[in-house]
């Protein structure tokens, strides 16, 4: 007897419980949470992803370097590189308050995961270096035409753009203000002019 056909799409299901790792992080989301967000039942979230809820969160964390693919082509595609990483930046500062509460799936999974799960924490940190190593090359290309008038060597640079993403993401929750945070990138932003 053939089971129930999945009227589940493997990325739907990705994207909602993406969702709610997001909000509550790994070890708060339990599958009973996962079944209801989602809409599939335990078993047929096991039967999709064999790994289960372990396997469901890497993917949602995957999803989110499809998203860094996407901008990393557009930076790479854009006359104007450093303004596009700065409106970025300060696109966060408008973002609703529920958006500045969640912060960064990949910073707070950082942050959950140390001393708890090593390859969960070593795929968020690897989204993080690419990002950082992005910024690196584009930072070094800007300052080769003058560009940035920094004289901050573009890998420090690099590093210094992933230290105020998780910075910002810390601040969000604690000013979730569209000026103070607007205020505060800004400032921190004035190193790339």
């Amino acid at each position: 007897m053939k089971g129930r056909p999945t009227i589940y799409k493997d990325e739907e299901i990705i994207l909602k419980a993406q969702g709610l790792f997001w909000e509550k992080g790994y070890s708060a989301t339990s599958l009973a949470d996962l079944s209801r967000t989602t809409g599939a039942g335990p078993g047929s979230l096991y039967n999709t992803f064999k790994g289960g809820k372990k396997e469901l969160f890497i993917k949602s964390l995957h999803q989110r370097k499809e998203d860094f693919k996407k901008f990393k082509q557009s930076l790479r595609n854009s006359n104007k590189p450093i303004e596009m990483i700065k409106s970025f930046f300060l696109d966060i500062a408008n973002a609703d308050k529920h958006a500045h509460l969640k912060g960064c799936i990949v910073a707070n999974t950082i942050v959950e995961m140390t001393f708890i799960d090593d390859e969960l924490e070593n795929e968020a940190i690897d989204i993080l270096k690419e990002t950082e190593k992005l910024y690196t090359e584009v930072i070094l290309i800007e300052q080769k035409k003058g560009n940035i008038r920094s004289k901050v060597p573009a890998n420090v640079l690099g590093k210094y753009l992933v230290t105020l993403w998780c910075g910002i993401n810390s601040l969000r929750r604690i000013y979730p203000d569209k000026n103070v945070l607007k205020q505060q990138i800004e400032l921190q932003l004035e190193i790339l002019n």
